[in-house]
C-alpha cells in the first residue's frame, strides 16, 4: 500500500511549489486557530481578576501556593505574544477590550490563510486530475486492439472519470486534511504541553485505542471498494451498451428485458454498497466513543490538578479542555482515514491497471519512414491467433503487386478482416511475415505505415462534430479546395450542400444524422483526401440500397486508380473485375484467381456465386 501511495504522489510533482505555499497556510492557520483557544487563559484571568493581594496580577501563573512552572509557560508565550499589543497589568475593563481587539485580528488573520490553503489545494486538485486523465487517455488511445477486445468499453469509461475522481481526492483533498490534522495536532498539543504536561500525557492515553480497532475493519471495506467500483464499470458498460444498440431494443420490444438487466445491476451495486457502507459507517461511532472517553479523562484527571494538587489554576485548566477538543477532532480524523482513503486506494489499483497494461505493438529501434509502394506487398506464411490453441489465420501465403486490386471473399468467421488488420499492425502476426517491397512491415514506423492507409469499412465511424470535421479527421490544415474536391469525387458533396449548415453541419454521434449511403461517402472523401497509396474496403456497400450502392461503387472506382486495394465483400458482383481473388475458408486461402477462372474452377467460390445469383423459384 505504502508504493502505491508513493506512486500517486508522484503525480503532485510538478506542483510541489504551489502545494508547499498551501501547507505553508495550513501550519499558519493551524498555530492561529490553537493559539485563538490558548488566548481564553489570559481572557478568563482579567475576566475573573479580583484584586492583586488574592488572585496576583492579570496574567499571572501564581496560585498562592504550590509550583507554577507550568503556568509560567503558558505566561510567558502570552507576554512575548498577546503582552506586545495589550498591556496585561491595567484595569480589567481596559485590559479585556484589548485582548477582544487582539482575539478578532488573530481570527481575521487565520481565516485569510484558510482562504489561501483551500483556494491553492483546489488549484493542485485540479491540475494533478487535469494531469491524471491526460496520462490515462493518452496511454488508451495507444493501447493495441486485442487490449479493447477484452475490456468493456463501460468499465474503461468508468475508470478515466470515476476511478479518476476518487483518486483525486486522495492525492490533494486528503493529503490536505492530513496534513491539517498534523499540523493542528501539533499546535494544539505544544500549547497543552505548556499548560500541564501531566494532564497533555492523560489526554493521550485512549488515542491507541483508535488505530487497534481498525485492523478487522479495514480488510472488509478495502474488499468491498473494488466490488464497488468494477459494479460501477458494470452498470455503466450496461447503459452504453443499451444507448448503442437503442434501435434494436426497441425493435426487439426488449424494453422490459433491460429493464430487469439493468435493475439486476443496480440491485447488485447497492447491495454491495450498503455492506461496506455499514462497515465505514462504524468509524464515526467508535472515534466519537473513544473521544468521549479521553475528555472523561480530562474532565476527572484535569478536576484533579485544579482541586486537590493546586498545580493548575481554573482558567488554564478551561484553556487545556478547549485545546483539548480542538485536538480529538485531528486525531478523529486520522483515526478513519483509513476508511476514507480506501476507495481511493482501490480507484487507484484500478486506474494503475490500465496505466501498466503494456502497449505490445511498438515501433522498433531505429524504424524507419514507410516509403510507399513500388512493386508487391507480400504475406508470407502468416499466421495469427487471438488466443492461444485457437488459430484465426493459418498458412497465409500470397502477393498483391502495387497497383492491383485484391478481393478476399468467404463465409463469415473465415479471417478476411483480420488478414488486412494485420497490414495496419493493429495486431502483430504470431507466425510468419508481411512485407512490402521485401521489407518486413514490422521495420517501418507504425504512424508512417497507418498514415499510408485508408480504410472504408461497413460500420463507417463519424464523430460528433462537422462534416467538413469528419472528412479532414486526422488532417490539419487541410484547403477548402481540396476538401470539396474529394466530397465531389465521393459524390457527396452535393447532398452536403442541401444540409442545413452545409460543411458546417453537425452529423450526431457516429453520424446519426445521416443515412448509411451518406454516411459511407463522407468515409470515402475522407480517404481521397488522405490519398493513401494502400486502400482496404471492407464490406463498404454491403448494407446499401441499389441507388447507393451505385454512387459508392462510382466514387470507389476514381479511387481505386493507381492505389493497390484489398477489398472484403460478400456481394461477389462488386469484386469480379479484381486482378485477384483470394478465397478463404476457417483462416486458409482455399482457392485464389480471377472470376472467370474460379467461377470454371467450381469450390467454394462457384457455391457461394450460385447462392447469390440463382434465380428465384417462381
Amino acid at each position: 500500500m505504502v508504493s502505491r501511495y508513493l506512486r500517486i504522489l508522484g503525480y503532485l510533482r510538478p506542483y510541489l511549489g504551489v502545494f508547499f505555499l498551501a501547507v505553508l497556510a495550513t501550519s499558519i492557520y493551524a498555530a492561529l486557530d490553537a493559539f485563538s483557544l490558548a488566548l481564553l487563559i489570559p481572557f478568563l484571568r482579567t475576566l475573573f481578576a479580583r484584586t492583586d493581594t488574592e488572585e496576583g496580577t492579570p496574567g499571572s501563573a501564581d496560585d498562592g501556593g504550590g509550583t507554577a512552572d507550568e503556568g509560567d509557560l503558558i505566561g510567558a508565550l502570552m507576554e512575548q505574544t498577546l503582552g506586545r499589543f495589550v498591556d496585561l497589568g491595567a484595569p480589567p475593563a481596559e485590559a479585556m477590550q484589548g485582548i477582544i481587539l487582539f482575539l478578532l485580528v488573530v481570527f481575521l488573520v487565520k481565516n485569510v490563510f484558510d482562504f489561501f490553503r483551500n483556494y491553492l489545494v483546489a488549484w493542485v486538485e485540479q491540475a494533478v486530475t487535469r494531469d491524471l486523465r491526460n496520462r490515462v487517455y493518452d496511454h488508451l488511445v495507444d493501447l493495441d486492439l486485442v487490449f479493447f477486445g477484452r475490456t468493456r468499453v463501460g468499465q474503461i469509461i468508468s475508470r478515466l472519470t470515476h476511478d479518476v475522481e476518487q483518486l483525486r481526492t486522495l492525492v490533494t483533498k486528503e493529503l490536505a486534511r492530513i496534513i491539517s490534522s498534523v499540523f493542528e495536532l501539533i499546535a494544539a498539543v505544544a500549547l497543552m504541553l505548556l499548560i500541564s504536561w501531566k494532564l497533555t500525557l492523560a489526554a493521550f492515553l485512549v488515542l491507541p485505542g483508535v488505530f487497534l480497532i481498525w485492523g478487522p475493519l479495514l480488510r472488509r471495506v478495502r474488499r468491498g471498494d473494488r466490488t464497488i467500483l468494477n459494479l460501477a464499470g458494470e452498470v455503466n458498460s450496461h447503459i452504453q451498451e443499451t444507448l448503442s444498440g437503442i434501435r434494436l431494443v426497441k425493435a426487439s420490444a426488449a424494453e422490459g428485458h433491460e429493464r430487469k438487466r439493468f435493475r439486476a445491476l443496480t440491485w447488485s451495486y447497492f447491495k454491495a454498497f450498503i455492506r461496506t457502507e455499514r462497515f465505514r459507517a462504524l468509524s464515526h461511532p467508535i472515534t466519537e466513543m473513544v473521544g468521549a472517553l479521553g475528555t472523561v479523562v480530562i474532565l476527572w484527571y484535569g478536576t484533579r490538578l485544579v482541586l486537590t494538587g493546586g498545580e493548575l489554576t481554573g482558567e488554564e485548566f478551561i484553556g487545556f479542555l478547549a485545546l483539548s477538543m480542538k485536538l480529538y477532532s485531528p486525531v478523529k480524523y486520522l483515526g478513519k482515514l483509513p476508511a476514507i482513503i480506501q476507495p481511493g486506494l482501490v480507484a487507484a489499483e484500478r486506474v494503475f491497471e490500465f496505466l501498466d497494461a503494456p502497449v505490445e505493438i511498438r515501433d522498433r529501434p531505429g524504424a524507419r519512414t514507410f516509403p510507399g509502394i513500388e512493386r508487391e506487398i507480400r504475406y508470407r506464411d502468416v499466421s495469427f491467433h487471438y488466443r492461444e490453441g485457437e488459430p484465426v489465420l493459418r498458412g497465409i501465403d500470397f502477393t498483391a503487386p502495387a497497383g492491383t486490386v485484391t478481393a478476399l471473399v468467404g463465409p463469415s468467421g473465415a479471417g478476411k478482416t483480420t488478414l488486412v488488420d494485420l497490414l495496419g499492425r493493429f495486431y502483430e502476426c504470431t507466425g510468419g511475415g508481411i512485407e512490402i517491397d521485401g521489407t518486413d512491415i514490422r521495420e517501418f514506423g507504425i504512424t508512417s505505415l497507418r498514415e499510408c492507409l485508408g480504410i472504408v469499412s461497413q460500420d463507417t465511424v463519424l464523430f460528433h462534430d462537422t462534416v467538413r470535421a469528419n472528412i479532414a479527421y486526422g488532417m490539419e490544415e487541410v484547403s477548402e479546395e481540396a476538401l470539396r474536391a474529394a466530397a465531389e469525387a465521393a459524390h457527396a458533396d452535393v447532398f452536403i450542400r442541401e444540409l442545413h449548415r452545409g460543411y458546417d453541419t453537425v452529423v450526431g454521434e457516429r453520424g446519426t444524422q445521416l443515412s448509411g449511403g451518406q454516411r459511407q461517402r463522407i468515409a470515402i472523401a475522407r480517404a481521397i483526401l488522405r490519398d493513401p497509396p494502400i486502400l482496404i474496403f471492407d464490406e463498404a456497400t454491403s448494407a446499401l440500397d441499389s441507388e447507393s450502392e451505385r454512387l459508392i461503387q462510382e466514387a470507389m472506382g476514381r479511387l481505386l486508380r493507381g492505389r493497390t486495394v484489398f477489398v472484403i465483400a460478400h456481394r461477389l458482383s462488386t469484386v469480379q473485375q479484381a486482378e485477384q481473388i483470394l478465397v478463404m475458408k476457417e483462416g486458409r486461402i482455399v482457392q485464389r484467381g480471377r472470376h472467370a477462372e474460379l467461377l470454371a474452377e467450381g469450390g467454394l467460390y462457384r457455391y457461394l456465386h450460385e447462392l447469390q445469383f440463382a434465380p428465384e423459384p417462381e
